[in-house]
Order: C-alpha cells, then sequence, then structure tokens
C-alpha cells in the first residue's frame, strides 16, 4: 500500500461503513465531534449501498469524506479502500452502532506502546454489566466448549472483533489491510492474526469503555449465517490461521 504524507495535527482517521445505517451513523458522528473532535482528523464514510441522506445540512469538528459505492462491497474492501483515504498515524475501523460516553480514542493513543500495532477498549454490550470476555483463538472445539462452565478465556486476547480496530497505520500498511476474499465474517481474526505474526502487538486498554448495540444479524438471518459459516471455513483453511495457532502453541509451551 502506498506511504501518504502523514498528518500529525490530529492522528486518527475514522472508517465507517453504512449498509442502509445512515441513522446509527449521525449519533455516532456527534459523539466523536463532543468528545474527540481533538484527534480525529478524519471520518471516511462509505455508503455500502443506496440510502436517504440524514446527514445533510449537519457539520462536525473533523473533515467527512463521503465515498458511494457503485456497487455493495465487503467488510475488508470497504475499509481497505478507506485505508487509501488515511493520511494519519492512526487508522481506526468503526462500527455504526458503536457508542461512547466519553473520549476513549485520545487515552487510547497514550497508552500504545511503540510495537502496539492495534489497538481497542473494552467493548459493553446490551443488557451487560461487564465488558465482553476475551477471545480464543477460533477452532470447532472452542465453539462448541465456549458455552461450558469450565471453559477458560485467555487473560490476553487472541483476537478482537471487527467493530472497533484501532490500528496503527503503519502497520495496516505493512500487513496489507484486510484480506478481502473475507466477505463478512472472518477477517477480523485473520487481520488480528497477522498483525500478531508480524511482530505487533494486539493490545486492549483495560480501563477503557465503549459500548456496543449490537446487530445479531447472523443470528437470525439466513444469508448472514451463510457468509458465517463459510467464513469460518475459510479461516480454518488459510496459512495465516495455522501459522497463529503454532505460534500460540510454542508461546504456551514456553511458559509452561
Amino acid at each position: 500500500m502506498p506511504t501518504p504524507t502523514l498528518s500529525l495535527d490530529k492522528p486518527i482517521t475514522v472508517s465507517i461503513v453504512s449498509h442502509g445505517q445512515l441513522a446509527l451513523v449521525k449519533p455516532l458522528l456527534e459523539q466523536l465531534d463532543r468528545f474527540s473532535h481533538g484527534v480525529v482528523g478524519k471520518v471516511v464514510l462509505t455508503i455500502n449501498v443506496p440510502e436517504p441522506d440524514v446527514l445533510a445540512g449537519a457539520s462536525w469538528r473533523f473533515a467527512l469524506e463521503r465515498i458511494d459505492n457503485a456497487a455493495p462491497m465487503g467488510f475488508g474492501a470497504n475499509h481497505n479502500q478507506a485505508f487509501g483515504h488515511c493520511g494519519t498515524p492512526w487508522f481506526l475501523v468503526l462500527n455504526p452502532d458503536i457508542r461512547f460516553d466519553a473520549d476513549v480514542l485520545g487515552p487510547l493513543i497514550g497508552e500504545a506502546g511503540p510495537r502496539s500495532g492495534l489497538l481497542t477498549p473494552r467493548i459493553l454490550e446490551p443488557g451487560k454489566d461487564a465488558p465482553e470476555q476475551h477471545r480464543a483463538i477460533i477452532t470447532p472445539r472452542e465453539i462448541l466448549t465456549r458455552k461450558r462452565p469450565d471453559y477458560v478465556r485467555p487473560v490476553v486476547p487472541h483476537w478482537i472483533p471487527g467493530l472497533f480496530m484501532l490500528f496503527r497505520s503503519e502497520t495496516y500498511r505493512e500487513i496489507g489491510g484486510f484480506d478481502e476474499r473475507f466477505f463478512m465474517y472472518g477477517e477480523d481474526f485473520d487481520i488480528c492474526a497477522r498483525t500478531q505474526l508480524a511482530g505487533w502487538r494486539l493490545q486492549v486498554a483495560e480501563d477503557l469503555l465503549a459500548r456496543h448495540d449490537a446487530q445479531r444479524a447472523s443470528r437470525t438471518d439466513a444469508k448472514h449465517l451463510y457468509w458465517h459459516v463459510t467464513s469460518l471455513l475459510k479461516v480454518w483453511s488459510s496459512r495465516a490461521f495455522w501459522r497463529f495457532r503454532a505460534a500460540m502453541r510454542k508461546n504456551q509451551a514456553s511458559v509452561r
């Protein structure tokens, strides 16, 4: 990926994709403006399917660049396209249904270590009193046992979901962004695996919180369920999965 001239004044470019969700995007933009206008330089808003423009006439203290796709694109392809418009040191992939009650982005960057390539706060799902637990590497066995009372969650997550991913732009460029073979689902695990295999750290800010107004389409929509299942098969047949699994086993063996 090309290296643009970096803008350091406001260090974050945010990528948001709307699938007929501008009603969800509008309050998110308002919260970014209220809490994080000091660090957000630009929001790249991708309109993946035509929809009424409920943002007409609104303004924010950051630039808003809009991309209207001629045809719908997948999750990774949309964010890779948006990254081509990123000229800041940080690139934030953000779901339209993320919500903030305070500035998370400034403190998140402030906590980043020199090899932190991918950052996220803790995520609070609707109706929950505690944040989502950390996620282990996806395997058939892990999926079948994660609801059991004796299931042991990792102390440090092996991957994070794609609803809130703050990438160091250098990292995103180095690993080539999202693998566009994944149309939807699976690309978040894959990019987390490749980030860590490239020597970058996945960092979770345990003291920072964002809320997720979860949209669980894969549980009710046959099309989304199909994408979910086929994406898992792509994950398990990928070179990155097997390399990452071997690396995790080697790390676990070294600390015993």
